[in-house]
Parts: C-alpha cells; structure tokens; sequence
C-alpha cells in the first residue's frame, strides 16, 4: 500500500491519521513510503447514543488547502466516520482526498464511501491488535487477532496472558 501511495503521489502526500488506532499501521506504512509524506492526527469523539453523530476532539494542525491529502483509518466499518471526516476534509479544500484502511469491513456498510488503497477485507469478526483495542486493551499487539466479544464484555482481560509473550 506504501508503494501504491508513494507512486499516485510522486511529489509527496500529507497523511492523516485517525487516531487512536491507526498508528501502528501509519508508522510502518510511512516508514515503507518512497515519497515525502508529512503527517497530521484528527481525533474524534465517539458516537452519540442513538445519534449517529460524532464530533471533531482533535483538529489538524496544517492546513491542506491545495495538497495531496491521504487519510489513513485503522478499520472501515459502516462508513460513518469515513463519510465523515472526507466531508470535513473536502470542505478544506485539499487538491486531492484520497482514504486508505488497514481494514475494511464491507459487509456492514451503511454509507457507499470509497476506500482507495486497502490492506485487507474482512468480514463480521472482532478484531483486536496493531491498533484496534477493546476498553483501551490490546492495542499495542504486534498483529491483528480475532476476540469474542462477549468473552470480552465479561472479562476485558481475558485475553491479555494469553496474547503477550516475553520478549
């Protein structure tokens, strides 16, 4: 995906990641890019109950008027936050606006919002790893795994023993 990237945007590209969870995906993949690539955070709020809505916690610190803008999630889901931050984003006027996901969950889409560059598809398995946590936990494994959600809900560490091996 780095190589992708770097060839579609070969005078640089700013990336803009999601955070929390894509920074183990940003770092290797900036860290694997042949191109300039600078790099800026957004951080939203989670989804108001039965609102469908979320809200800028964290804003960029550039601007991306006129600039190659690439923003980098950790997983798609229903397309709701990726529909939302390109629509953010858009309206800032970048020269272009691309996505990239590690993951991407088609089958629970909602809104039909593009991902250009993406890893892998998965299906309605909940994953832990590289990013993606469950209560603030697991995040910092170095690969991604499949949990049982309500093994999770029980016990939010339920897995941790089991998952971490000295180094």
């Amino acid at each position: 995906m780095a190589a992708e990237i770097s060839g579609a945007h070969t005078d640089g590209v700013l990336l803009v990641a999601v955070l929390k969870g894509s920074i183990p995906f940003l770092a290797d993949m900036v860290r694997a890019m042949t191109v300039m690539a600078e790099v800026d955070f957004m951080s939203i709020s989670a989804y108001a109950p039965d609102t469908g809505r979320v809200r800028i916690v964290k804003d960029l610190d550039v601007d991306i008027s006129g600039r190659d803008v690439v923003l980098v999630e950790d997983i798609v889901d229903t397309g709701l936050t990726l529909h939302y931050l390109l629509a953010e984003l858009a309206r800032r006027r970048p020269r272009s606006l691309e996505s990239c996901a590690l993951l991407d969950r088609t089958s629970r889409r909602i809104i039909p919002t593009p991902v250009h560059y993406r890893a892998f598809e998965i299906g309605d398995e909940f994953v832990l790893g590289y990013g993606l946590d469950f209560a603030q936990r697991y995040r910092s494994l170095d690969r991604v795994v499949v949990g049982d959600l309500a093994v999770l809900r029980a016990d939010p560490d339920a897995y941790v023993a089991s998952l971490w091996t000295p180094r």
